[in-house]
């Protein structure tokens, strides 16, 4: 296998990618069709943590963190570190160390199929990281992998340069070319959203809305008075 490091990617707008992160994760992933969002394993290590940015992708190798070392040498700010592991692992590859050089390098967060460490300086940090494990076991760097090509992490294919967005419900991911129309559609949800919930405010049932009586009418649903 070739392994390679790529400097030079496509990446998603990073204004519309800032608006995606106001959205949040619930919204915009129906906003796309509910596609796009990793595996429910994939949980933030501190409850507020947000994050949202353009890919920079690892693949690694159990228990080796080599590569993301590699990977800080391409990233530019707004980037958002993807980490896929070539097999299943929990060791914690990433700790506050690394943060530190993340963070001045200009990089949003972490997202790794994997395990991390130092999670209360993370927090302390304010530096957002979604991992499938807590781990203080250690990581050694012998193994090369690749930077920047196509990874599966948490379920969900992730390019570089493809669209990041994090926070307490989860990682959703959008692909770059996308980003604008996904946006516009985010948008026009949360407005449709919110004529829903000032109905609801105003007393209406949702069973009203949306045809759902009459479909449980057609379905069998008998309403007894």
């Amino acid at each position: 296998m070739k392994h390679r490091v790529i400097y030079n990617i496509e990446r998603a707008d990073a204004g519309i990618v800032r608006r995606l992160g106001e959205y949040g994760v619930a919204t915009v992933h129906e906003a796309q069709g509910r596609i796009g969002l990793m595996q429910p394993y994939m949980r933030p290590i501190y409850p507020s943590a947000r994050a949202a940015g353009t890919a920079v992708t690892v693949f690694a190798h159990p228990g080796d963190n080599m590569m993301i070392h590699a990977a800080l040498d391409t990233a530019k700010p707004g980037d958002v570190l993807v980490v896929a592991i070539s097999a299943d692992c929990t060791d914690g590859y990433f700790g506050d160390l690394l943060a530190e050089s993340a963070r001045a390098h200009g990089v949003q967060g972490l997202v790794i199929d994997a395990g991390v460490r130092d999670t209360v300086d993370l927090e302390k940090m304010n530096f957002p990281v979604w991992s499938k494990a807590i781990h203080a076991k250690g990581t050694v760097k012998e193994t090369p992998g690749s930077v920047n090509i196509d990874v599966v992490c948490g379920g969900a294919l992730v390019r570089p340069g493809d669209a990041i967005i994090a926070d307490r419900d989860g990682v959703c991911v959008v692909q770059r070319e996308i980003v604008a129309q996904v946006a516009e559609q985010s948008q026009a949800r949360i407005d449709k959203e919110e004529a829903k919930r000032q109905r609801l405010r105003a007393g209406e049932l949702g069973l009203n809305m949306d045809g759902m009586r009459e479909k449980l009418i057609k379905l069998g649903v008998e309403f007894e008075q």
